[in-house]
């Protein structure tokens, strides 16, 4: 029988870290064990067993708020759900470490994703705004959806819903959503997005994608994206409705990524639903 491999859980105390924990419990993934957990100095549940925390029951793994401590026991591969200034902080010490980096933090800014990328020069890094499989399958739909269309008259509209709690808009999934769409048409997305209307804006331009945010609730994340033209429109989109699908989409990724070589990989690589990609297999 294999040894499961052993995962540092970054955030830990957060509602992904905990949704982590709860399937790394249940056994949901036998071929993972949780062996540090760490989380921010102003987290509540320091101190106390990352199980315990997350209603699976105790596993002797206390949250802490060290990291260079929890590198220090070899852990096999990392997941971070964290906040960008501490992943930008993690880089460095997890390339140091040696230790595979699943990276689902969202709102990076160009700062944290150059701390990553660096990293990722030494280290083999997944790095994904959304660990959902359904969503990056929708993804390398709405880029084939996209090359298809352009220069068919359609306009492309991205519309995100998230819980009231969420800190970030447009959500990093509607970016990602948002950079196929672009890849396909053959845009810049930078130069062509445009965040919600108001006022007199005048006739749409041709060359845009829009992007609109709801904030409300309790929504896990819900995603559309809208082609547009005279006569029809196309509708593609997915629907979470629990924090576990990103969670076990994680633990797919925290499976395959041990190994690789260093570089930055996207869960569509895992996938093959880019160049190169190899079907995820533990």
């Amino acid at each position: 029988m294999n040894t499961p491999r052993r995962i540092l859980l970054i955030c830990a105390g957060g509602r992904m870290g905990q949704a982590i924990v709860r399937l790394l419990a249940n056994g949901s993934c036998p071929g993972l064990q949780l062996a540090a957990a760490i989380d921010g100095p102003g987290c509540p549940l320091l101190g106390r067993d990352a199980g315990t925390a997350a209603g699976a029951g105790e596993l002797g793994v206390p949250i802490r708020a060290d990291l260079a401590a929890a590198l220090a026991g070899h852990p096999e591969v990392a997941v971070d759900f964290s906040s960008p200034a501490a992943t930008t902080a993690a880089a460095s010490p997890m390339a140091s470490a040696g230790v595979p980096w699943v990276v689902g933090t969202t709102g990076l800014d160009d700062t944290a994703r150059a701390a990553v990328t660096c990293a990722a020069k030494s280290i083999p890094v997944v790095l994904s705004a959304n660990m959902s499989l359904g969503i990056n399958l929708l993804t390398a739909l709405v880029a084939q959806a996209a090359r298809t269309l352009a220069g068919c008259g359609y306009d492309c509209e991205i519309i995100e819903r998230h819980h009231r709690r969420k800190k970030d808009a447009p959500s990093g999934t509607a970016l990602e959503l948002g950079a196929a769409a672009a890849q396909g048409l053959g845009w810049n997305l930078r130069e062509t997005a445009i965040h919600g209307r108001a006022g007199l804006t005048g006739p749409r331009p041709d060359k845009q994608i829009g992007f609109h945010a709801v904030r409300g609730g309790d929504f896990v994340g819900d995603h559309t994206v809208l082609f547009a033209a005279d006569g029809e429109c196309l509708e593609l989109g997915h629907r979470a409705t629990s924090r576990e699908t990103f969670a076990l989409g994680a633990l797919r990724a925290a499976a395959w990524l041990p190994g690789r070589a260093p570089g930055l990989y996207g869960m569509r690589d895992g996938l093959g639903l880019q160049p190169g990609g190899a079907p995820w297999t533990a």
